[in-house]
Formats: structure tokens, sequence, C-alpha cells
């Protein structure tokens, strides 16, 4: 399945159509062979990952329209575990009743076959999972409690970085397949926090675990489903468990290609922000190059140029989606420099006209602090698709050790300062007028924002110290509930940065009184 994967990808950058041949031959031999030795026959992992075969099948599908490939997708999808019957029979509501990964990877797979059968409920089912995750294990950065089996939502349980970017790649899918804004939003969540603090800035290092409350990072055995000689939170090659040294690079290619879509009308949609360029065939079948100019999700601007037009009448018609988040109250859309239009969040606006060389549309989504709550009553403070957290001092230092499971080093992270704050009680419908801003132009434009050095964006939010939560296992100790904490102390001014620019952090605060 995973080379499945890999052809796809290897075809749409050459066109090498001896992937196509190469790839219907081994459908038929699923075809024949699949009724005597089922997915599961080797392993069970396959059929928790059906889908990644089923989506290869509709994909080649889409460019052959070979007849058989639909009889093998009822196959694949009869031999498949049902997160249609997983959700019907509440196991997202307990612990330990799915691997974190297989949750991620196999969620998209009602959406997938909803492809062959349009029945609302897959959909409708897929929804109501998320709803469930987010209720019983979420957790601010958009993932969820899962050390490696599913383990609730408190902010210290490991979520794990193959989690990340398979999860990324299943609302990726269903995204393309439904349009759902709300699949987008998510997206966006796991890939502006989740990911880039996972990974080193290099690339040569990766955490197996994160924490969204992680304020020691060391070799030790914490409360986990499962331990890999206490390295599960340290950053190296190898720590944790090899499969995310070997997965963690998918997240970003993979985001990159999603960002823009072909519609029905021969239009063009754009589901998720980043700087990009996309040349692609729209209207009567015109081929044009439109650029994408922003410093978002740091940023709340958004600009498209249309770089070029191959055709005679250096003009074309037809429609662009731009998706309205959410989370922003109100955007507001300009071309050529005069107001076009403006739509409420979870939208998409739809501009239809006809385009010449150089136009440009500006997207302007306002973001206002906001706050979110989780365990035992805690807050998150979010602006715009971003999760903020804890700035905290850094202190890297790497180990050698003689354990070539676990890779030849490792880096532990410890910091001095203190970590146990709770907020102070404020209205969370005007936190806007309780935090103070401040942007850093020139960081906003930083080639690599995610560090703490690079953070372009503080807010400062007053907290006092909480003396009962303490270290626990070497990790922030039982989450005071809110309200109920025991805060003591002068009231201090507290800097929060980008969730995805941290390695040690708080970004689920309890509420003290003032």
């Amino acid at each position: 399945m995973v080379v499945l994967k890999i052809l796809q990808q290897y075809y749409s950058a050459t066109n090498d159509q001896r992937i196509l041949s190469f790839m219907s031959r081994y459908f038929q031999y699923q075809l024949k062979t699949l009724p005597e030795k089922r997915l599961g026959h080797w392993s069970f992992w396959a059929e928790f990952r059906a889908c990644d075969n089923l989506q290869a099948v509709y994909w080649l599908y889409n460019l052959t329209g070979e007849p058989f490939l639909l009889d093998l997708g009822k196959l694949i999808h009869s031999q498949s575990f049902s997160f249609v019957d997983m959700v019907q029979r509440g196991d997202l509501k307990r612990i330990n009743t799915i691997h974190c990964v297989n949750l991620a990877q196999g969620i998209k797979e009602p959406i997938i076959y909803y492809q062959q059968e349009p029945d609302k409920k897959y959909i409708n089912t897929v929804k109501e999972a998320f709803k469930d995750i987010r209720q019983f294990h979420g957790q601010p950065q958009g993932m969820y409690g899962g050390d490696e089996a599913l383990h609730g939502n408190c902010p210290t349980q490991g979520s794990e970085l193959c989690s990340a970017v398979e999860l990324m790649y299943s609302l990726e899918r269903m995204m393309e397949i439904t349009g759902d804004i709300d699949f987008a939003d998510h997206l966006e969540r796991i890939a502006f926090n989740a990911l880039p603090t996972q990974i080193s800035d290099d690339f040569m290092t990766k955490q197996y675990f994160q924490q969204a409350n992680q304020v020691m990072i060391s070799r030790h055995r914490r409360n986990f489903d499962q331990e890999h000689g206490g390295t599960d939170l340290t950053f190296g090659i190898l720590t944790g468990y090899p499969c995310c040294a070997s997965n963690m690079h998918q997240g970003w290619p993979k985001f990159t290609q999603n960002l823009w879509y072909a519609t029905p009308d021969n239009g063009l949609a754009v589901m998720a922000y980043s700087p990009s360029e996309v040349t692609a065939k729209v209207g009567d079948d015109c081929v044009v190059t439109i650029s994408e100019d922003t410093y978002y999700p740091m940023d709340d601007k958004i600009s498209f140029t249309i770089q070029e037009i191959k055709n005679k009448k250096k003009e074309t018609t037809f429609p662009l989606y731009l998706r309205i988040p959410k989370w922003c109250k109100k955007a507001e859309i300009c071309i050529n420099g005069k107001p076009d239009q403006s739509a409420e969040g979870g939208k998409m606006v739809i501009i239809n006209r006809t385009w010449t060389k150089e136009d440009r549309i500006d997207l302007h989504l306002p973001m206002d602090i906001s706050t979110s709550t989780w365990y035992e009553n805690a807050v998150a403070i979010e602006r715009g698709p971003l999760v903020y957290a804890l700035k905290m001092e850094e202190k890297w230092e790497k180990k050698e050790f003689n354990e070539p499971w676990y890779g030849p080093y490792y880096y532990q992270v410890t910091s001095s300062e203190p970590w146990n704050y709770g907020l102070i009680s404020f209205d969370r419908n005007k936190v806007n007028e309780v935090a103070k801003i401040n942007i850093d132009p020139a960081k906003q434009k930083s080639e690599f924002p995610w560090n703490t050095e690079n953070a372009p964006i503080e807010i400062k939010m007053k907290a006092r110290i909480i003396p009962t939560w303490q270290l626990y296992n070497e990790m922030a100790g039982p989450q005071p509930f809110s309200f109920c904490s025991g805060a003591e102390g002068t009231e201090k001014e507290i800097t929060l940065i980008p969730y995805g620019c941290t390695t040690l952090r708080i970004s689920e605060f309890p509420i003290v009184g003032k």
C-alpha cells in the first residue's frame, strides 16, 4: 500500500506510462487473489489501512476507466475494518480501542468509498468520529492522545508524529472529495501547529511523541501506552520507534500538493493557504499560472496574481473559489485594488469573471484572538489557525548512548524557567481586550519561523504561579481544575508564541481567580 502511494507520486512528477500498466496488472492480481487470501491474512494492519489501497484503485480508475477496478474497490471495502461500525459502537469514546496511526490513516476509508457508493452515511460517520475524538481525546494542536493506543485528552498524553502526517493526508483526501471546510480548517491546524514542533529545524531529528503541555524532554518512561527505552519524547533519528523517521517527510510535500484543486465547473479552488504557484487548465481548456504570495499563517493577508494566460485572447473566464475559514468572522476581498466582496467564515467565496494577465486578488482574513476549552476546563489561546503556547527558555543537550535500535544519540531539552502558570480570569468574549499582541514584520519574512528565536508573533497575558502544580514523572503534573487551582504570588505578564515555534510549552492553561 505504501508503494502504491509512491507510484502515484512518481507518476504525478514524470507522467511515466509504465506506472499505469504496472498498477493495472497488480490490481488484477489483487482481484484474483484477495478472495482466497484476505487483506488481513498476514496482518490485521492491512484491514485498518485498506483505504490507502482503495484510494489508489480509484486514482487509477479515474485515469483509465477499467471496469474491473470498481469490482476491486467493492472487494477491498468489504475486507477493510469498518470505521462506520466503530463509530456506532462508541469506540472513540473510550481509551485503548484503536492504534493511533491506524485511526489517522483509516478514518478516511468511508469517504474514499463514498465515491463508489454515494451514501451520506459515510460522510456523516466521519464527521461524528471527529466530534468524538475532539471531546474524548482531543488536544489544541489538532491531534489527539494516542501513545500508541487511543489514550484520552490529558495534555501530557503523547501524540505520535506518524499520526500527524497520516491524519493530514487523510484530511487532504477527504477535502478533495467533499470540499468540506471543516476538513480544511483541521488540516491547517495540524500543519501549522503539530507538525513543525515535532521535527527539528534541519529535519535530522524528530520526536516520536509530542505533548500539548511539554515542560521537559528527557530519557525517561512516562505515562504512555507504549514505551521504547524511555526515548519517546527525546529528539533523535530513531528515538521512540523508527517508523516516524521514514514517515515524517510526507507532511509538507503532500500539504503543498493539496493547496489547489480543480472544480467541476472548470475553475480552481484554494482550500489551504501557503506561498505557492499553480499552473492548471481552466475555462475553455485554457492554461493559466497563478502565484500566491503570503506570510500566512503568521499574517492575515494573502495575494493571488495571474502570471500567465496561454491562449490567443490573452484572457479567460473561470470561477476562482476561496475558502473562508470558520475562525474568520468576516473576510474582505479586493480585485486590482478595488473592494469586490466580503464573506462570513465557513464559506467558499466564488469569484467568476474574465481574467487577464497581472490581475490581482487580495484576500484579508482578520485574525481575532479567541479561546477554546480543553481538559479539566483549561483554556487554549488561539488566533487564526494558530494555537499559542508559553514561551520558555530551551537548553538543548546532545547525549550519546550505545543502543543502535534507538540511534547513536539523542537530544534532551530542559528549562530553568517556571511553567506552572494559570491565566488570570477574564471574559472570554473580550479576550482581545485582555491580551496584548506584538507582531515583528522582519521576523514575519523569515524563511523559517518555526522556532522560539524566529517566532514573529507574541501574545502577552496576565498570569499567576500555581505552587501545587508541580513536576510529576518528569512532566507537567496532574492538571489543576480551573478556578480551583490555589494560585499565589503577584500578577505577572507571560509571553505566548505560536505552538509550532515551541519545543517546551504549556498550551492548556488553568484559569485562576483575580
